[in-house]
């Protein structure tokens, strides 16, 4: 096992549930004694909070679907009319067809229903979207899709009940339509669909409130999917003793391109070496060797002209993590350096053009991979090179973090989905990472991200968690670098990205 992700973070803060697990908690703290009204009232309760810490008291529009959704709905409006505030109630079906639950929540409000449509929006100044969970089961359209339109054509901020009507709680993705909220109360914990693409970002603010389901309700029953945080891998940087030197740090290479090429190996190579690494080595073609000596200093140089070269360079067993690809050169002779990496025992991150040159011949990748499995093994790819390297499953129609445990089985590495929502995916859990903020999209960020985890892989953090805690480093010094940031900044802002967790 990688790092305790399947014991003492199981049922954690930072434990994401699909919608199904959700259905398995409630029912869960149901049977333990939790009336599920007194979890929907708990649930309503939560969100009139959040909403007051927010907004003054205004005109409100609650919106009540069918289902378990809609009950809450109804709690809120009750509740929010008992603070004061003026609060109408509009629903998609007759409040008398709701049942269980939402049937007892909707006749607790004395008020008039409405019946739910465009128009319905009028004067409301805040509306509350209660119609569907994340649970949904098919595309919104017709007069629901109406509805959804009309919503983000106000210019009036949306709280919504779980997460916005129209997102698949799984995967993040549309159905159909979805509301654009400024508030999403979700509970227990958060689903996949909170932190994956376009979900995210169309959740606005994502509140994670406490309803009466406890920990012991969680399933342990897998999918492992969580919050990428420090929480889960903090304790594996372990402080550096005292007596340490700097082949205790680890000696991470990272493998040049040709000349005119190399400025992405160097960037790498920085990274690894801000990340910790105690020496960082390039191991460069002859062409580069002028071009590499000119920029580098505390960074050793080798040369390694071909696979051969390369093979000899890596024999010195104290050179304990590898990285190779960005810049490196689309082919064969890339595709025989790969091998010799894998062949040489260390730890390695496999990127860019190391993943397309194999894009003919994925099998022989992961068959190399697998001849030795106690060798960690990352591969990063972005959208782009998975579909290359992984035609069928990125073709498939699952969500991007079953997309990244299918390549991870399918490779026998550690996978890393590049994007917005990077996903990390290994056999001990997948994680989806959420701290990136957008003005990482620069040329040569990814070329830092892997001289990251080859930095974290040197200094010998198990893979998953070496993966996991580079995607977390990237993203926070992007944010420390902030607007304008170009890649040749991230670097520097690693030490400050380290010590914040």
């Amino acid at each position: 096992m990688d790092f305790a992700l399947r014991d003492r973070h199981l049922r954690g803060p930072h434990r994401l549930i699909t919608p199904a697990q959700m259905y398995m908690a409630d029912a869960a703290a149901i049977a333990a004694g939790t009336p599920g009204a007194e979890l929907m009232e708990n649930a309503g309760r939560a969100i009139v909070r959040e909403i007051l810490l927010r907004w003054s008291c205004r005109p409100v529009l609650v919106m009540c679907g069918p289902g378990n959704n809609g009950g809450d709905g109804f709690v809120v409006a009750r509740l929010l009319r008992a603070e004061g505030w003026p609060v109408r109630v509009a629903s998609l079906i007759d409040a008398g067809k709701l049942k269980g639950d939402a049937r007892q929540a909707a006749q607790a409000w004395d008020g008039t229903v409405e019946r739910l449509t465009p128009a319905a929006l009028g004067e409301a100044r805040l509306l509350v979207d209660g119609l569907f969970g994340a649970g949904l089961a098919r595309p919104l359209d017709g007069i629901a899709g109406e509805i959804v339109r009309a919503v983000n054509e106000n210019s009036w901020p949306v709280v919504a009940v779980d997460i916005p009507s129209g997102i698949d709680g799984e995967t993040g993705q549309v159905r159909g339509e979805a509301v654009a909220a400024a508030l999403t109360v979700t509970f227990a914990r958060r689903k996949p669909g909170h932190l994956l693409m376009p979900g995210r970002k169309l959740c606005g603010e994502t509140v994670c409130a406490a309803i009466g389901i406890g920990d012991a309700d969680i399933p342990a029953a897998a999918p492992h999917v969580f919050a990428n945080d420090s929480a889960l891998w903090g304790a594996m940087f372990e402080p550096v003793p005292s007596q340490a030197h700097k082949y205790h740090k680890g000696h991470a290479v990272v493998v040049s391109g040709g000349l005119g090429n190399t400025g992405a190996a160097r960037l790498a190579a920085m990274a690894a070496l801000r990340t910790g690494a105690g020496l960082v080595t390039i191991a460069s073609p002859k062409s580069a060797l002028t071009g590499n000596a000119a920029h580098l200093t505390s960074i050793m140089l080798q040369p390694a002209e071909d696979a051969a070269a390369l093979s000899a360079v890596l024999a010195d067993r104290r050179k304990n993590a590898v990285a190779i690809g960005p810049a490196a050169g689309i082919g064969g002779a890339t595709r025989a350096k790969v091998r010799a990496v894998l062949a040489s025992g260390a730890a390695c991150v496999l990127d860019a053009d190391a993943l397309t040159s194999f894009a003919d011949a994925p099998r022989e990748l992961f068959a190399a991979i697998c001849e030795d499995p106690q060798r960690p093994v990352v591969l990063t790819p972005h959208e782009g090179e998975f579909a290359r390297l992984f035609g069928d499953l990125s073709r498939q129609p699952d969500s991007k973090w079953q997309r990244a445990a299918a390549a991870a089985e399918a490779s026998g590495a550690i996978v890393v989905v590049k994007g917005a929502d990077t996903v990390i995916a290994g056999a001990d859990g997948i994680l989806i990472n959420a701290n990136g903020p957008p003005d990482l999209a620069t040329a040569g960020s990814g070329d830092v991200l892997t001289g990251i985890i080859a930095g974290l892989l040197a200094r010998r953090i198990p893979p998953l968690a070496a993966a996991a805690a580079g995607v977390w480093l990237h993203g926070a010094a992007g944010r420390f670098a902030g607007a304008g940031l170009i890649a040749e900044d991230l670097p520097q802002f690693l030490p400050r990205a380290l010590a914040a967790f």
